[in-house]
């Protein structure tokens, strides 16, 4: 079982930056594929960043040049930056821990909430 609590969320101005952070516990994630994906409001959930186990990583369009996905295997933690946010970035942000390979797992946290807003 992997437990991931999301943190960092909050109120920020356009053009602002925030940094959220994903600190698992209850399994090492160095092995996973660890992602951030976000839920605006009326909407689907939806992909923003993603760092495999090799560190390769991809990103929305829409947050390309502007987030950044990193992890620190010693803290079993992953960060995502944001910088120059938009409205449009408003959305409750989830971590993802997955494995597509034994053990297979894929375990969600909670979601910590980002308001873009003047």
């Amino acid at each position: 079982q992997v437990q991931l609590v999301e943190s960092g969320g909050g109120l920020v101005q356009p053009g602002g930056s925030l940094q959220l952070s994903c600190a698992a516990s209850g399994r090492n994630i160095s092995t996973a594929t660890m992602g951030w994906y976000r839920q605006p409001p009326g909407k689907q959930r939806e992909l923003v960043a993603r760092i495999n186990i090799g560190g390769f990583t991809n990103y929305a369009d829409s947050v390309k040049g502007r987030f950044a996905i990193s992890r620190d295997i010693a803290k079993n933690t992953v960060y995502l930056q944001m910088n120059n946010l938009k409205l449009e970035d408003t959305a409750v942000y989830y971590c993802n821990a997955n494995r597509q390979t034994w053990p297979l797992y894929n375990y969600w946290g909670q979601g910590t909430q980002v308001t873009v807003s003047s």
